[in-house]
């Protein structure tokens, strides 16, 4: 059985421990704030008081965090997980990153010895809990397979996008797409309430018609409950992952106006104290 290190346990990496340790992985964690790491002890897991800790011994080290400031500090330095990792491990960042950063983090770790994946994920906190995450993986066929056992155990499906830097490139194209679906459906309802129109009669009419795209599916509930606590995926994830979507564009030499609307929408809500609530609160920035 692959031994597993498992840094950050935000709401999708704790899904992800609780998987790997109930199919019986050998598994250390380590989260900047400890108290969040203590639960999995009781599950069997090693709890570490650094990122090098926690990679030591580790056939695949894996990171699950916010940005790429965050990722940086549990792979470098004298206490990150790259200074602890022996060669022939598997790297594996599931963070959704700049592909700059994941490149010369891919790097840093040939470098050492280590092979490397860029392996993004999406789906629900529930679908993190229960197994069934989608990951778009950035890398060689050959450390893909290597590492098949480990990442099978947290996803239902695994695509191999092409090599390094391509599952952070698509990942960041995905939620860029998400992101403007809720903030087109912010401005539906906005215009929609203005004019009249009660929330309770229009969301079934979205919900069944050809703008109820599956994230809308997902999020209206939330919006009509106006219920935006015990969050999927916070609103401030969200406005990061445009920006760097945009960031990305404007290398390539594309201006992506969509989305630039939408990073604008979105950092209004941040403006409005929306950060730490689900991305769906969005909606909320508009309505009156």
């Amino acid at each position: 059985m692959q031994r597993v290190a498992l840094l950050g346990l935000g709401i999708m990496g704790s899904g992800m421990a609780a998987n790997w340790a109930s199919k019986g992985f050998p598994l250390s964690v380590y989260n900047r704030t400890r108290s969040k790491a203590e639960p999995f002890a009781a599950q069997g897991a090693r709890v570490a008081d650094t990122p090098r800790q926690a990679a030591e011994d580790a056939d695949i080290i894996v990171a699950m965090v916010g940005d790429d400031p965050a990722s940086r500090a549990v792979w470098l330095g004298d206490d990150g997980a790259l200074a602890g990792a022996q060669p022939g491990a598997v790297l594996v960042e599931c963070s959704t990153l700049t592909p700059d950063w994941v490149l010369e983090l891919a790097e840093r770790a040939r470098a050492q010895g280590c092979a490397f994946l860029d392996a993004p994920v999406t789906g629900s906190k529930a679908a993190a809990a229960g197994g069934q995450l989608n990951l778009f993986v950035g890398g060689e066929a050959a450390t893909l397979d290597k590492s098949r056992p480990a990442l099978e155990a947290i996803s239902k499906q695994i695509n191999h996008m092409g090599p390094v830097g391509m599952g952070a490139t698509w990942k960041l194209i995905i939620n860029m797409m998400t992101a403007a679906h809720l903030a087109v459906l912010a401005e539906g309802l906005a215009l929609a309430e203005k004019k009249g129109f009660d929330l309770q009669q229009i969301a079934p009419l979205i919900l069944n018609g050809p703008s109820g795209s599956p994230v809308i599916q997902m999020k209206m509930p939330r919006v009509t409950e106006r219920r935006y606590d015990d969050t999927d995926f916070s609103l401030r994830w969200m406005l990061k992952d445009v920006r760097y979507a945009l960031a990305l564009a404007e290398k390539c030499g594309l201006q992506l106006k969509t989305a630039q609307a939408t990073a604008e929408v979105y950092q209004q809500a941040s403006e409005q104290g929306l950060n730490d609530l689900d991305f769906a609160s969005v909606v909320e920035s508009l309505r009156e």
